[in-house]
């Protein structure tokens, strides 16, 4: 099996239920593979329950599998996104431009969603008195219920079979359709062992509907005011057109998914709702697609057109693959790289700044994001402020921030005089958790807000900068934030 024997001790008793409970015709005899255990998911619903093991108890269990769909959810938001930034440039014929504006507008809406189930999942976390978890693993396959190893490439039919496939029903993949048989060849030609996450979430929904595996008292209605909410996150996103062409469903797209949660059913429709929305099969006119529905019809359109055009049609500029920052000893001074450097390494001066603001500014959305779950409309108030407003709305500000710096970071080559562009790294800060105190959970944004205005400035001496304009507005922004963090911790100490 192709994961990290660190989790396998946890996770080996779901693999084994979905082997033992699954027809014995379509795996070889004696053989044990997390690809067996993961696919044809459809009969678990009526199996015999799956039992917790028992150096768990049923709320420490569902709290580890919680902790691994937060995770899921995040990595395939931000692999959405990096696909969706790349397309576009002038290589695309006029005739399919608005096209591919349309699949990107669709892409961009599902990551939405992502991000929609990675906060519900943090509620469901937070109803049930457990820990949130805002991280992800860099490159996570140390756990077979990730769909494939997490990579950061642009968009083409190759990457997109692998989205198809992350969120298609087990049963459309194991059925006759002739495209699913083309969707699983294509992912088993780039991606060893790759996976769905149909089991997780079957065993998921089993468990936390079931009071002899997690109490009734384990549910915490009092957290409701702490819990993210769609009046808050779902602003200016609900159900309506995605894209331009207008001309059938796969251009509409559902409400972001952010449940707020009081009981045991909460949590359970809140779970099996974005289960739904990533797999659902119900292509009828009055209802919303799934992640599964729009990503298929975006490759049967992509078909079409290389067909067209006899395969020549490149939706994408020519983006580096898991871009990242290089050493600074594989950097002259001129900018210029040494022979031998990663392809996929950053080491021109101008693009490592973007890279590392908008690095920066992703640390600051999970830095956003994590203290809100912090704060509620009532006791956190302090004189005419609403901490939980100004972070909301901070929030909001990095997802504008980091699409604007994605949409740089796409156009700019990432080494001296080449041809490959960049991408937004998605660098994992080196921490996730918050320090303890009201006060210090502030002095740790108000520092990176200052360490991106020290990148600002050197990004602004860049002779002819193209992006003055941008910058210049991120740096007010920035400054009054900062001086409202510095008046709202003046209020808290005194």
């Amino acid at each position: 099996m192709n994961y990290n024997q660190k989790r396998d001790h946890f996770i080996a008793p779901i693999l084994e239920w979905a082997q033992k409970n699954k027809p014995k015709s379509t795996t070889a005899k004696g053989m044990y593979s997390a690809a067996a255990a993961m696919s044809g998911c459809d009969h678990l619903k009526n199996a015999k329950p799956f039992e917790v093991p028992s150096q768990f108890t049923g709320k420490d269990y569902i709290t580890m599998l919680l902790q691994i769909d937060a995770e899921i959810e995040q990595g395939l938001m931000l692999q959405y996104l990096y696909a969706a930034y790349s397309m576009g440039g002038k290589q695309i014929p006029e005739k399919y431009q608005e096209k591919v504006h349309t699949w990107q507008n669709i892409i961009l809406g599902i990551a939405k969603e992502e991000m929609g189930h990675f906060i519900s999942v943090q509620n469901v976390l937070k109803v049930i008195g457990a820990p949130l978890n805002f991280g992800r693993e860099s490159y996570p396959w140390d756990s077979p219920f990730y769909p494939f190893p997490f990579t950061l490439e642009k968009f083409s039919l190759s990457s997109l079979a692998k989205y198809v496939y992350a969120e298609a029903p087990c049963e459309w993949l194991e059925s006759d359709d002739p495209l699913a048989a083309e969707i699983v060849a294509s992912v088993d030609a780039t991606v060893k062992d790759p996976h769905t996450v149909g089991a997780l979430f079957i065993v998921l929904l089993q468990l936390i509907k079931d009071p002899k595996v997690i109490s009734d008292e384990t549910f915490q209605p009092g957290t409701y005011s702490c819990q993210a909410k769609f009046d808050e996150w779902g602003r200016g996103y609900t159900g309506g057109d995605r894209g331009t062409d207008g001309k059938g469903i796969y251009t509409k797209s559902p409400d972001v998914l952010v449940a707020p949660l009081l009981s045991r059913d909460d949590a359970y429709n809140a779970l099996a709702e974005i289960a739904e929305q990533g797999e659902g099969m119900d292509t009828k006119e009055e209802t919303t697609p799934s992640h599964f529905e729009r990503f298929l019809h975006i490759y049967k359109e992509y078909k079409t057109i290389l067909e067209e055009t006899n395969n020549t049609f490149e939706p994408s500029r020519n983006v580096a693959t898991n871009p990242y920052v290089g050493s600074k000893v594989h950097t002259t001074e001129s900018g210029t790289s040494p022979k031998k450097v990663d392809n996929n390494a950053i080491t021109d001066p101008e693009a490592i700044l973007w890279s590392d603001l908008s690095d920066l500014r992703y640390r600051l959305l999970l830095n956003y994001l994590n203290h809100s779950f912090l704060l509620d409309n009532g006791y956190n108030n302090s004189g005419s402020f609403s901490p939980r407003g100004m972070i909301i709305n901070s929030a909001f500000g990095e997802m504008y921030n980091l699409r604007s710096l994605a949409t740089i970071l796409v156009q700019t080559p990432i080494a001296k005089d080449g041809d490959v562009m960049g991408g937004p790294p998605f660098t994992l800060p080196y921490t996730f958790d918050l320090p303890f105190g009201e006060h210090n959970r502030w002095r740790m944004h108000r520092d990176l807000l200052e360490a991106s205005q020290n990148i600002i400035v050197k990004l602004k001496h860049f002779q002819n900068q193209p992006h003055i304009q941008y910058l210049n507005g991120l740096q007010e922004a920035d400054q009054k934030l900062l001086q409202v963090i510095v008046d709202l911790t003046e209020e808290v100490s005194n």
